[in-house]
């Protein structure tokens, strides 16, 4: 069963009207519903969202510790190795 979350993943402010944000005012119910439950599962797993796409989450990276206040990320960069 897939939810309606508004928008295809990866969708743009324009082509999605703006139903890309995390917290659109341009959604209805259903969609807020389906999101809040989303976001509350991983949000409780220490998940942290990036708000201009409500598909973009993070857990470990530098943006996850600056704001989840973590004192360092978990892990860096990774190197393609490819030359």
């Amino acid at each position: 069963m897939e939810l309606d979350l508004g928008c295809n993943y990866d969708e743009d402010e324009k082509s999605s009207g703006g139903r890309c944000f995390s917290f659109s005012e341009n959604l209805p119910e259903e969609v807020k519903a389906n999101r809040g439950t989303l976001f509350n599962c991983l949000r409780e797993q220490g998940f942290i969202n990036y708000p201009f796409e409500w598909w973009h989450w993070s857990y470990g990276d530098m943006y996850w510790a600056a704001v989840s206040n973590a004192p360092h990320a978990i892990y860096g960069a990774v190197e393609s190795g490819v030359s």
